[in-house]
């Protein structure tokens, strides 16, 4: 089976062309590929496959072999991957996912995607949709965890995410609270955490604590949903610069349509080939 390696800021995932092949167990071939010392390496899977809704339809399993909804980081990649690879001659496509239907425009140099930008949709603020376990609106629930209280702003961009400011990103012990929160009770379906620092009002730095894969070198709905969280909080304008370990990305979260757009960059690292 060939695969290609590739990456958002950081964010890797191994991309399967499923118009080429059949995977009959996607869990588990995701745990064996995903292992950075018996396998390729990554943060999980992404199947490439028909769609009779959009143009392409991706599916995505974590390195622990669950499915997520979306990623941002790994849409951009899909788009990068069906043009490059000559799937398609439009730099406007559209991608089904769990988390609905996403449009990237993409930027081209040399015949290739360098860059694209991803309508993500509207933010979820209702706590049964996110899902969480709270009466709160927009959600803001305060949870200790090792004799701390950090409180959380929770948004979904299809996927869920728990957003608390600190004032240190680079010493935070992001292991052991993310790991604590990911599993928590209020969230019935775990949740991503993002831990950040608020630099300015245009500038965010985070880390972030994926469920399924922990800490990750970027994540595209997670960076959203925090600026989200900072708009919430009034501490960030509608449109920042998310610095995250593996590079920055662009969001901004129009206000006439409510709807969330990221940039940022998408590159391919390597192919291979996989014996099934």
């Amino acid at each position: 089976m060939k695969f290609t390696k590739m990456h958002g800021c950081g964010n890797d995932y191994i991309y399967i062309n499923c118009f080429e092949v059949e995977i009959n167990n996607p869990s588990e071939l995701s745990i064996q590929m995903s292992n950075r010392n018996f396998g390729v390496g990554s943060d999980g899977i992404v199947l490439i496959l028909p769609s009779e809704n959009a143009d392409f339809r991706m599916r995505m399993f974590n390195a622990d072999g669950s499915e997520a909804e979306m990623c941002g980081n790994a849409i951009r990649c899909v788009g990068k991957y069906v043009y490059d690879n000559k799937m398609t001659d439009n730099t406007t496509v559209t991608i089904d996912t769990l988390a609905g239907i996403k449009i990237l425009d993409m930027t081209i140099k040399d015949n290739k995607v360098t860059y694209a930008r991803v309508d993500m949709g509207e933010p979820i603020l209702k706590a049964e949709d996110i899902p969480v376990i709270s009466d709160n609106y927009p959600v803001k629930e305060k949870i200790d965890v090792l004799g701390e209280s950090y409180e959380f702003t929770c948004v979904s961009m299809g996927n869920p995410h728990a957003i608390t400011f600190v004032d240190d990103t680079e010493h935070f012990p992001l292991e052991e609270v993310g790991s604590i929160v990911e599993v928590h009770s209020k969230f019935p379906k775990k949740i991503n955490v993002e831990f950040v620092q608020v630099i300015d009002d245009e500038t965010l730095k985070m880390r972030v604590w994926e469920r399924g894969s922990g800490e990750t070198l970027a994540c595209g709905t997670g960076a959203c949903a925090t600026l989200v969280g900072a708009v919430l909080n009034k501490l960030a304008k509608r449109k920042a610069v998310l610095r995250l370990l593996g590079g920055d990305l662009v969001i901004e979260w129009d206000e006439e349509s409510n709807h969330v757009y990221m940039s940022g960059p998408a590159v391919t690292v390597f192919e291979g080939e996989w014996m099934l």
